[in-house]
């Protein structure tokens, strides 16, 4: 057993705590949600590391073994979305402290942020279904309260159906979880998978993975993302960037790890379904991001296309697809967090949110205006930028399974990326500036800095893609082989 393996997600929550009793002292809120989060960095990096030299690592608690108690397990999968988590939402919280306002950061803002991360790292973490619930729930009751600060009309219509869309697709995992309990008798997740696998997946089973793929592709937004884009364009830059980044990828995680433990014995139904719903999602997004002029919404629809195209290397199912989901997930967590932001400021410094109302940004944000660029790049997917080899893997692992029109959609989907941000840049950043010098608002230092910083990632994590390749790649064969965590939770001692 190993206690480190709570604290991402236990820290989060004491601190949260202690910053109710403070919402006055502002610089102290900040100081310790940002040490919170590095230590959270520190933390996942030295699991990572622990894993790669002595296996899967857990935590029962209370002293109660597998298959009785509730446990965590890190392995390398779950852990390196953690530590992206972490450094994403520190960057963010950069961001937070030059533009929230004191107003919103005395309402406990900190405090939910934290609550947010806990959620965040808790469903990564967990190795028990029930308790995948609830922590997908503190996730969910956080950002109800987050998205809605700042008081607008437009985001209390948005809040109410995010907040209505999420309490049914809530109320459909709990039923999926008691008929999944009821005939296999566990919640441990790697009991269930034993479970399936000495009984075969039965019809009944089938159809309650379809249950849990509705409730899961809601949550991230695959195909049934209606409610998505805009909830996300109303909420303020910091926490859109927060949700863009993080929430959409724990549907993604949760998919990933009950489709590859639980019901991957009968791929030609649920990968098939899951590989249609892909490329619906694919298509959906790809006409929605080229559809408007409202820099939210095309942003918002990017988010749509990147769960399309990670969850393509679900449905492909290789070990190389993985790895290339794998990648791409964390490419995609830091890339749209720095493209929220970087949208959150056009509208800042310009006062709209229309491509018509913007010209010639570049003249007077030029270090705005190529860090957009570079994002645009590393979106589409050029080399070197991080977005480069997991795209380049998911495809090849379709190529392997003779996936040919998700092949083909998801690099058409790539076009329509490049288009969208390419207008945007193109007619924001070029032409004529309509901002005179006198009128001319300063670009915050602390905009400046999460922004240059997540730009400095996309380009370091595609040069130095090796440098996590056997993490990536270990991810990868214990999602391929249950086996491996099955025998880590059950039989390691």
């Amino acid at each position: 057993m190993n206690n480190l393996v709570v604290l991402p997600m236990a820290i989060p929550v004491l601190v949260g705590i202690i910053l109710i009793f403070f919402r006055n002292q502002v610089v102290f809120q900040r100081v310790l949600t940002l040490l919170t989060m590095v230590a959270n960095i520190g933390i996942a990096v030295y699991l990572l590391n622990m894993i790669q030299t002595d296996g899967i690592q857990r935590l029962d608690f209370g002293g109660w073994e597998p298959p009785f108690g509730i446990l965590f397990v890190a392995d390398s999968f779950s852990v390196i979305l953690v530590l992206t988590t972490s450094v994403v939402a520190s960057v963010i919280l950069i961001y937070a402290f030059a533009s929230i306002g004191k107003a919103h950061e005395r309402m406990f803002f900190y405090s939910f942020v934290n609550f947010l991360i806990a959620g965040v790292n808790g469903s990564f973490l967990t190795g028990d279904l029930f308790n995948l619930y609830v922590c997908f729930e503190i996730m969910l009751l956080s950002s109800y309260v987050l998205i809605a600060f700042g008081g607008r009309k437009v985001q209390l219509r948005e809040s109410l159906k995010y907040v209505l869309i999420n309490v049914l697709s809530s109320w459909f995992l709990l039923i999926a979880i008691a008929y999944l309990y009821g005939s296999v008798g566990t919640l441990n997740m790697a009991h269930i998978s034993e479970r399936i696998a000495e009984s075969g997946q039965t019809p009944l089973l089938t159809v309650i993975s379809m249950v849990f793929l509705i409730v899961f592709a809601l949550k991230a937004g695959l195909f049934l993302y209606y409610w998505l884009p805009n909830a996300y364009s109303v909420a303020p830059t910091p926490i859109a960037a927060l949700f863009g980044a993080l929430l959409t990828k724990v549907g993604i995680y949760a998919m990933f790890r009950v489709f590859t433990l639980f019901f991957y014995h009968e791929p030609q139904i649920t990968h098939t379904i899951i590989g249609v719903l892909a490329a619906l999602t694919l298509i959906g997004g790809s006409v929605g991001a080229v559809a408007y002029k409202d820099i939210r919404l095309i942003v918002t629809y990017n988010v749509i296309i990147a769960v399309g195209f990670i969850l393509v290397g679900l449905s492909v199912g290789t070990v190389t697809a993985f790895e290339g989901s794998i990648y791409y997930l964390v490419h995609d967590m830091i890339v749209k967090g720095l493209l929220f932001l970087i949208a959150g400021s056009m509208i800042a410094l310009t006062g709209t949110a229309k491509m018509d109302g913007m010209s010639g940004l570049i003249r007077n944000y030029p270090l705005l205006g190529w860090m957009f660029f570079i994002v645009m790049l590393s979106l589409a997917g050029i080399p070197p930028l991080s977005g480069f080899i997991g795209k380049v893997l998911i495809g090849q692992g379709a190529v392997e399974m003779g996936s040919y029109v998700l092949l083909a959609l998801s690099f058409i989907s790539s076009i329509f990326v490049l288009y969208s941000l390419l207008r945007i840049f193109l007619n924001c950043f070029w032409g004529e500036t309509i901002i005179s010098p006198d009128e001319k608002t300063p670009m915050k230092k602390g905009w400046l800095v999460s922004i240059a910083l997540f730009t400095l990632m996309t380009i370091g994590l595609g040069i130095g893609a090796e440098s996590i390749q056997d993490v990536v790649s270990d991810a990868a064969h214990t999602l391929m082989n249950p086996q491996v965590y099955i025998d880590a939770v059950l039989y390691n001692e």
